[in-house]
């Protein structure tokens, strides 16, 4: 255990003496990141579908703030969907300006959580979101949380009627039109893990928030079985096909997560928690206080040791002399 605080203590000290070239690098990776995914998903726009240009745009999103990469995204996947077809760029780009109004009016700071959990959807672990907003966010992080799921299902949804789209007359657009939107509205799936995701941030955030023993571990424990309750249940009345395997594989992996993320964010000794009680005028107080766990990282010094040099005596230097 001390080793692991020893590195954590290591890991603070880093980020924050090299914090003005990190914030940089990770906007760099997040850009370039997200929109590889994109083009990996639906590269339809051959002009964007480059390594170059996800590099100079990523490096360029480097110097801006970080909803510029939210923009970009967007602007990325709405450019994507014209070269498919007109009416899918169109619904897009509807879709994007509601899911903005929302974003910028309630969770304007969630730039990252927009951005990656589309990205945790990719990559097979979407259920870390709601257990690590709900540890270091707030209830109003499920409008971020639920924009990148939003996001998410609709590229996946046109992705995978690609072909179907393709087919279709240029002349119905009507059609098309009532396709996509009918489509998008009646996946019974995405509105099933929105409320799923925002029931589990608001459970999370409230317990980890209450003064018992342990509160961080039992909101995690919580939250995970919240979340795969109702997932479950979910599956079994609207039939969305949820991977039993995957679902449970992927909330142990969360926990895993959400653990990390909880011994560097909020690591308490709980056997030495002081309770305080003081008084003035108006009202009595009673304090609870548990310390935090921290370790001096150990400093290394350098001793350089002298070694001094014999000087010949009177008669050996009379005998050399000679």
């Amino acid at each position: 255990m001390t080793t692991l605080l020893v590195a954590k203590q290591y890991v603070k000290t880093f980020i924050s003496k090299y914090e003005v070239y990190l914030k940089p690098l990770l906007k760099f990776l997040v850009a370039f990141i997200t929109l590889s995914m994109i083009n990996g998903k639906i590269g339809y726009m051959n002009k964007l579908d480059s390594t170059a240009v996800v590099l100079m745009v990523a490096l360029m999103c480097s110097f801006m703030p970080m909803n510029f990469i939210v923009f970009i995204s967007a602007a990325f996947v709405v450019l994507h969907m014209y070269a498919l077809s007109l009416e899918c760029a169109v619904v897009t780009l509807v879709v994007f300006m509601v899911l903005f109004l929302l974003y910028f009016r309630f969770a304007p700071k969630d730039t990252l959580v927009v951005v990656l959990t589309p990205v945790t959807f990719s990559l097979g672990i979407p259920y870390v979101m709601p257990l690590a907003m709900g540890l270091i966010g707030n209830p109003s992080s499920a409008i971020s949380v639920g924009c990148g799921i939003i996001v998410t299902f609709l590229i996946n949804y046109i992705a995978d009627s690609a072909t179907t789209l393709s087919g279709m007359e240029a002349e119905d657009m009507a059609t098309k039109f009532r396709f996509i939107i009918d489509g998008f509205l009646d996946n019974k799936g995405m509105i099933l893990m929105i409320a799923a995701f925002a029931f589990t941030i608001i459970v999370v955030y409230y317990v980890r928030r209450l003064s018992v023993d342990y509160a961080w571990t039992i909101a995690i424990i919580g939250g995970a079985l919240t979340n795969l309750m109702i997932l479950l249940i979910g599956d079994l009345v609207f039939d969305t096909n949820v991977s039993i395997g995957g679902l449970i594989l992927g909330t142990i992996f969360a926990v895993l997560i959400a653990k990390v993320l909880e011994f560097f964010v909020f690591n308490v000794d709980y056997s030495r928690t002081e309770k305080v009680q003081f008084e003035d005028d108006e009202y009595y107080y009673y304090v609870k206080a548990v310390p935090k766990i921290t370790v001096a990282a150990p400093s290394k010094t350098v001793k350089k040791i002298y070694t001094a040099r014999r000087r010949p005596s009177g008669n050996a230097q009379s005998r050399n002399s000679k």
